[in-house]
């Protein structure tokens, strides 16, 4: 039984007539009668009563009737689904990010795939920090993750998304708050928070080489996952911090934002990905991502703020999720 049989059934019984059913299948009648018979010869059944004046579905043919539309329904989304994975416009795609500078970003994109490719499901795997992200792109355990350039694995392609600059937080009472611009020597003595230093966080690993230029090694007083406790910490007195202009949107009783003086530390956030990834859903979205994240007008001096800093991040460069 081929599914030329089943339709060819179909369209007889739905039409009651052989002509019809051969117009619709744009084909002659002769072997459209040839395989109704082949298909009867081969169930053992009649699934027509006919003659020269009608044609008429016997209890076989209506009971045969139901499970063929399911059958061929079943065929046709598989048709579908095939053709759209191949287009990608169906699959599975793992995205490594993690929290606060991704707020913006990565909502625009889920957004967009969702409304461009709802068959493409998109795998947000959060709390996925720079040398970490890096290393599961790298490994093939994630197909995309947002990262911090420079990233210099011959493997991944990168596209810019975004650019922001280094800034520090204060807690609202410190007395640095009286200045506009805060000297990063002007926090020698201070406490600091920031992420673990296992966590694989391109910041961590920004800020204490800033500090280490400015000629002191910052102070770790405290430690917390993400940038919502780490600001909320600040606000409490705890200690101060370094963070990025991506974070500006945690506002908090008691925390402080100020830029920090002489030249701004810019950092350009990415997307990255394996060369050869083969997924076409992979390709579906970073072509969507073209219009939700465009690449911005970049500053000459972004590149800046990794001078000194190549031997930071893992696999040859500074690199990591939105989250810094």
């Amino acid at each position: 039984m081929e599914l030329r049989h089943l339709t060819a059934f179909l369209a007889v019984a739905e039409e009651l007539h052989f002509g019809r059913a051969a117009r619709r299948l744009q084909m002659a009648q002769p072997p459209l009668s040839q395989q109704i018979r082949q298909l009867e010869k081969e169930l053992g059944v009649q699934l027509f009563e006919r003659n020269t004046r009608s044609v008429r579905l016997t209890s076989a043919g209506q009971a045969f009737l139901r499970p063929v539309r399911t059958v061929l329904e079943d065929v046709g989304i598989a048709v579908r689904v095939a053709r759209a994975a191949g287009r990608g416009e169906y699959g599975r795609v793992t995205v490594g990010f993690a929290g606060a500078s991704s707020h913006e970003a990565l909502p625009r994109l889920t957004r967009a795939v969702r409304a461009a490719h709802p068959g493409i499901e998109l795998v947000l795997e959060g709390q996925t920090y720079a040398n970490a992200a890096l290393t599961r792109v790298v490994e093939g355990k994630l197909d995309v993750g947002f990262v911090r350039l420079p990233v210099t694995h011959p493997g991944l392609e990168t596209r810019v998304i975004y650019e922001e600059e280094l800034l520090c937080a204060l807690p609202s009472d410190h007395r640095l708050t009286q200045r506009t611009r805060i000297p990063v020597e002007a926090l020698a003595e201070e406490p600091f928070v920031g992420f673990p230093a296992n966590a694989g966080s391109s910041l961590r690993d920004l800020m204490a080489a800033t500090c280490e230029r400015a000629g002191f090694t910052p102070r770790m007083t405290q430690e917390a996952p993400d940038s919502h406790t780490i600001l909320a910490l600040v606000a409490a007195g705890v200690g101060v911090t370094l963070t990025l202009t991506s974070c500006q949107h945690i506002q908090q009783t008691g925390l402080v934002y100020r830029p920090l003086a002489g030249d701004p530390i810019r950092l350009r956030a990415a997307l990255a990905w394996r060369r050869d990834n083969p997924s076409a859903a992979l390709r579906a979205v970073l072509a969507v991502a073209e219009t939700a994240l465009p690449t911005p007008v970049l500053s000459p001096s972004a590149s800046s703020a990794s001078s000194g800093l190549g031997g930071l991040g893992g696999l040859g460069g500074l690199g990591g999720p939105a989250e810094p």
